[in-house]
């Protein structure tokens, strides 16, 4: 008698500790198979992809185009706000809003999150960055030097939402970039910007989308284009067009910031897409 109740004693303890294994494996794969494939989270102890959704979004430009525009209020009251590299709000927060959701960061400025870590990981506890850069840099073998960086941070601010995009996800975004233009990324000598990434990200994970601080794509043609700082926080040899003219024509290592604008106006047609600040004209949203 003792011998059979032994018997279903362990029976039972097996099965419960099945059914603690079976439960963590559904849990760890089920993390895997959700949220956006192309975003991959920096975290020592879990690995998922991006799991964040949000009604109507606002991008908010790093471009001078922002100072004196008081649209800081009008950003804030909006479900999520997403801002680029390391710009500040602070000291800004009339013109540019304070509320920050999601950062889509270049892996040029990882070293700023770095050495302001205390601002980004601390008063921006909250904000899911999102860090985009070449295969060398975002390596997961211990000689990409950026992964690194980000794995540091995310072992030393463990609650921090980290997450690096695949290498798939940047090919895509080369191919949508291809076909937008039908001309090869890498062969034309260009990098793709971090406007870039957050636009398809924005796509991704918003309902709807307010642009603020983007000119369109002939604004610098314009005889009166206005002349403002390439960023809004630091001052800059170039204007924003100057800066744009020389990136367009770089023959290596420059960003297309015009032919990016360009391919933006046509998806602003689809309707999910809005400029707001400063407006751009109807006639661009409606070229094919």
């Amino acid at each position: 008698m003792k011998s059979l109740r032994f018997h279903w004693i362990c029976l039972f303890l097996l099965s419960v500790c099945l059914l603690l294994w079976y439960n963590h494996v559904m849990r760890s794969g089920l993390a895997m198979k959700t949220g956006l494939h192309g975003y991959v989270r920096v975290h020592p102890n879990t690995r998922s992809f991006l799991d964040f959704r949000c009604g109507r979004c606002a991008v908010v430009s790093s471009s001078g185009q922002m100072l004196g525009g008081a649209r800081g209020q009008e950003i804030d009251g909006q479900d999520c706000v997403i801002r680029m590299n390391a710009a500040p709000s602070v000291g800004y927060e009339a013109d540019v809003g304070n509320r920050t959701s999601l950062r889509v960061v270049s892996h040029t400025s990882v070293p700023h999150l770095v050495r302001q870590q205390g601002y980004f990981f601390g008063r921006e506890a909250e904000t899911t960055y999102v860090i985009w850069g070449p295969e060398k840099n975002m390596r997961e073998d211990g000689k990409g030097k950026i992964f690194n960086a980000l794995e540091t941070l995310a072992k030393k601010y463990p609650q921090s939402h980290i997450y690096t995009v695949t290498r798939e996800k940047v090919q895509y975004c080369d191919s949508v970039f291809q076909n937008e233009t039908g001309k090869n990324r890498m062969k034309s000598g260009a990098f793709l910007s971090t406007g870039f990434f957050t636009m398809i990200l924005a796509l991704e994970v918003c309902d709807s989308i307010l642009v603020y601080g983007m000119i369109d794509g002939s604004y610098c043609s314009n005889a009166n284009h206005s002349f403002v700082p390439y960023h809004y926080y630091k001052p800059s040899r170039l204007d924003e067009c100057r800066m744009y003219r020389t990136h367009e024509h770089a023959k290596r290592g420059g960003h297309r910031f015009i032919t990016e604008k360009l391919i933006y106006s046509r998806w602003a047609s689809q309707g999910k897409l809005r400029f707001v600040y400063p407006p751009w004209s109807q006639q661009e949203h409606q070229q094919d």
